[in-house]
């Protein structure tokens, strides 16, 4: 299971500190989407400098114009990149197909993506399926129940991510279970007074 822990709702200064602060420490770096919003392509720019030794995930959150903003995202030092599961279908075989060409990875967001759609979307092999449990939401997700619960509606899919309030007890317990490629950890790590000692901490929880 790999780490990877996101940058969200900073400064671009704080985000490229921050970075280098994680550089080989995390499997993955994930530029949020406030980020991409806020700085654009600087933002892109600037993290992938700052992280020489640490995959980057630009969390695009792409609903159309796939190929385009795929492309651009690839560009400009992406090494994933995100795509709503709520796009067409189409949308989600250009963006497909760009990361194909381009020998780096789609992330398919399955945020408040109904089980009807992801089972049309099955297609996509090389693509990560991320189980996301929205910032805004007032409870806290179950992460290994939602996970087992996914795992035995699409055994089909191998590659699974999941993202949403996850904290090192939840880690432990995602590896424990196995099922899972990528937890995604945002303010446990970001927001942490040490985020290198908390990414140390977290990727220890992986081995558990």
């Amino acid at each position: 299971m790999k780490l990877q822990a996101a940058i969200d709702r900073v400064s671009l200064e704080d985000a490229v500190a921050l970075a280098l602060q994680l550089d080989g420490k995390t499997d993955i770096v994930e530029m949020g989407t406030s980020l991409v919003k806020d700085y654009g392509i600087e933002a892109m720019t600037q993290l992938r400098e700052a992280l020489p030794n640490t995959e980057l995930l630009v969390d695009l959150k792409t609903i159309d114009e796939g190929a385009y903003e795929f492309r651009q995202g690839f560009k400009y030092g992406g090494d994933i990149l995100t795509v709503m599961g709520a796009a067409s279908l189409d949308t989600l075989r250009a963006t497909y197909q760009v990361a194909e060409e381009a020998g780096k990875t789609m992330m398919i967001d399955l945020l408040e993506v109904s089980e009807e759609k992801i089972a049309e979307i099955l297609e996509f092999e090389h693509a990560i399926y991320a189980l996301h449990h929205s910032v805004d939401r007032v409870d806290k997700q179950d992460a290994v129940g939602n996970v087992a619960h996914f795992h035995e509606k699409f055994p089909e899919i191998k590659r699974l991510a999941i993202a949403g309030g996850i904290d090192l007890a939840q880690t432990k317990a995602l590896a424990t279970q196995g099922l899972i490629e990528i937890v995604i950890v945002g303010s446990k790590i970001s927001k942490a007074s040490d985020p290198a000692a908390a990414v140390k901490e977290f990727m220890e929880g992986l081995k558990a």
